[in-house]
Parts: structure tokens; C-alpha cells; sequence
């Protein structure tokens, strides 16, 4: 019938919370038990993708700051269309010959 309540205080943020935690969850499968430090993800979002980027970089903020990420920082790239998808994982293996 009409927004949520909360998503009405918070202007659309539990849309872009979903989204964030979903790219969380790729980010901690791809990174597998290794666990390198996560350093950036970067994620391709068109003008045209139902996603307003403020409250979404905000929510990355949120999630990149908890267990396993420890910090890492989100940056996210406009672009054309309705895209919307991780574009690549900047990590820190600890090797010193990168």
C-alpha cells in the first residue's frame, strides 16, 4: 500500500541497505577463507538503476566497517544505463611484491 514506515524516515535507505549488505556478501565470497584485507570496492552504478548513491556509499560505509572488512572503502562509479554490479576488489595480501 505505500512505503514502510521506516523506509519513509529514511528516505528509500532500506533499499540501498539491502543492496550494500548483498554486496557484502559477494565481496566476503570471493575474498574465501583467506581472508586478504580488503581494501576497496568499487561498484558500477547507472543513472537508470533505481539506486541513489549517497545513501548507497553511506550503507557500504556501514557494512565495509564491521567483521570481516575491517574498513574497507567503497567507491562507487557512475555510468549509463540500469547497471548495477561489483566492478573489482582491491585487496592487501600482505606480500610485499605487488
Amino acid at each position: 500500500m505505500g512505503a514502510s514506515l521506516l523506509a519513509s524516515r529514511t528516505g528509500g535507505l532500506v533499499h540501498e541497505m539491502s543492496v550494500a549488505m548483498e554486496i557484502g556478501r559477494i565481496a566476503e565470497v570471493k575474498l574465501g577463507d583467506a581472508a586478504p584485507q580488503l581494501v576497496t570496492v568499487a561498484v558500477d552504478v547507472g543513472d537508470s538503476a533505481g539506486v541513489e548513491f549517497s545513501s548507497l556509499e553511506f550503507c557500504l560505509e556501514a557494512v565495509f566497517a564491521t567483521p570481516p572488512f575491517a574498513g574497507a572503502k567503497p567507491h562507487i562509479m557512475r555510468c549509463a544505463g540500469d547497471v548495477l554490479r561489483v566492478a573489482y576488489l582491491e585487496i592487501d595480501d600482505g606480500r610485499t611484491d605487488d
